[in-house]
């Protein structure tokens, strides 16, 4: 199987992207009771809660990754990631259904 990427978008009206670094794993949460769009993906940081959403928009997925809509009913409620690649336009992750022990 290979590996899944998404993007994380949305950083800038939280805590920013400026603290991550390739390696580290974020949690992801559907979030069906979002009003802007039903199949949103919260993506959390543990001791910080939200810091974004994957990326579910022409606009602001980037290169190879999913969208939200299409990784949706991959994963029950919810996954990890594992953060690869940190550009100025999002945060590339890979998808992960299961913690990863540090």
């Amino acid at each position: 199987m290979s590996k899944i990427f998404f993007t994380i978008t949305g950083t800038k009206y939280y805590f920013g992207q400026s603290f991550l670094e390739p390696g580290m794993q974020v949690k992801l949460r559907k979030e069906p009771e979002n009003e802007h769009d039903k199949e949103a993906i919260r993506v959390e940081f543990p001791g910080l809660g939200k810091i974004g959403y994957v990326a579910n928009s022409t606009w602001t997925v980037l290169g190879e990754s999913m969208s939200a809509g299409r990784m949706y009913d991959s994963f029950k409620k919810k996954a990890y990631g594992t953060v690869e690649i940190i550009t100025p336009g999002g945060v590339i992750c890979s998808l992960n259904k299961k913690k990863k022990k540090l």
